[in-house]
């Protein structure tokens, strides 16, 4: 019996659990020196000139939102191909999310049917690098500067991608990234924002621990005041320097993890290529795909078995895989509460039906990954029509 390979594991190491356990023996355990040492590092990898880290990458598109001015009734576009956070954060200002249809490759954003979707009342576009390929950045920034339109990028699948040579986190007006369990390098739970807006990072920085003035974090300090003022009503974003500690090795391992992401895709492109029952993801030759998820499409006109039956099947192969997503426009809340119909985004609808993630991380062997690859092979090939 074949042991249950799961859809993601963090790859933690030594390193690691050095840095949090003398974290945690320094007796500093919020916001401190080591929070400060991760926007650092995260600033010189990216090549941005403020990084501001904070406890997940929906605090960082809340707060980016903020330091734009974003105000009850304003309109900003995001995918309909996404997870909740995107827009989600848009309804805490009581504004509305103008949900756009995504491209039938990449399934990001597609920047042609941006324009017809802008009012007077439009403030911003949220576009999201889906899987960790950067959207077509070019020709959303020209329309966002055409109509005076602030552009929040949301990477939280794009470390480390790049668009035409240049770094994702140093494109758009602000980038917003997750260090989630599951994603490219992970802090449990955190994320950050990176602009080179000067104005907007101390914003969002002070927004990002309850409005308090510069240094009330570090009031408990021997060199620290207990005194402070409240400048803003801000909010709970920050990051614990535990979570840091484990961020800064993490971070110095992400361009590692990053190549073996990418050999694995090419293991799967070699293995499943030839299989014509199977989309697999293209990538444009002007982008560095992160590979946070590898998401096929099943062509169910060619095979006896639809997506859901594909899913079951390679559970019971103990495999593990998801689906990335469900559109939002197909969700509840945005039908009952927007009005939003199947037919507003129809390439959305019709991808989710098909597309399917395959496992894909560092902690993976090439044996898993060629496991996968014979699963699938035999799946395709016993129930194609």
């Amino acid at each position: 019996m074949s042991t249950f390979l799961p859809f993601h594991t963090p790859d933690i190491g030594p390193e690691e659990i050095d840095s949090v356990v003398a974290t945690l023996r320094s007796g500093w355990l919020t916001t401190g020196a080591r929070v400060k040492e991760f926007e650092q590092e995260f600033s010189a990898v990216i090549g941005a000139q403020h990084a501001i880290a904070v406890n997940s990458c929906t605090a960082a598109l809340h707060l980016a939102l903020e330091a734009i001015g974003l105000q009850e009734g304003d309109e900003v576009l995001v995918p309909t191909m996404t997870f909740a956070a995107t827009a989600e954060v848009v309804t805490y200002f009581k504004a509305k999310p103008v949900l756009i249809d995504c491209t039938p490759d990449t399934f990001n954003i597609d920047p042609d049917k941006i324009e017809a979707a802008l009012t007077a009342r439009t403030k911003a576009i949220i576009p999201v690098h889906f899987a960790g390929h950067p959207c077509e950045m070019d020709k959303i920034l020209a329309i966002a500067r055409a109509h005076n339109l602030r552009v929040i990028e949301d990477a939280a699948h794009a470390l480390p991608a790049r668009y035409r040579g240049k770094m994702v986190g140093t494109i758009g007006d602000s980038t917003c990234f997750s260090f989630y369990a599951t994603k490219n390098m992970t802090t449990g739970e955190g994320g950050m924002v990176t602009t080179d807006n000067s104005e907007w990072a101390a914003r969002m920085r002070l927004m990002s621990l309850h409005g308090l003035s510069r240094d009330a974090w570090n009031r408990y300090a021997a060199q620290g005041a207990w005194a402070y003022d409240i400048l803003s009503p801000g909010f709970k974003y920050n990051l614990t320097d535990i979570a840091a500690a484990l961020g800064i090795p993490q971070l110095r391992k992400c361009e590692r993890f990053w190549k073996i992401r990418e050999h694995y895709a090419e293991l799967y492109r070699e293995g499943l290529g030839d299989l014509p029952e199977l989309i697999l993801p293209r990538v444009a030759p002007h982008v560095q795909h992160a590979w946070h998820l590898y998401v096929i499409q099943i062509d169910a006109e060619r095979l006896r078995i639809g997506r859901n039956e594909m899913i079951d099947l390679l559970k019971r192969h103990d495999i593990g895989c998801s689906v990335h997503f469900m559109p939002l426009h197909l969700h509840p809340y945005y039908r009952e509460t927007w009005g939003y119909q199947p037919e507003h985004c129809p390439v959305a609808g019709r991808v989710y039906e098909r597309i399917l993630s395959l496992p894909l991380y560092p902690k993976m062997s090439e044996a898993d990954v060629r496991r996968v690859v014979t699963v699938v092979r035999g799946l395709v090939e016993a129930h194609r029509r």
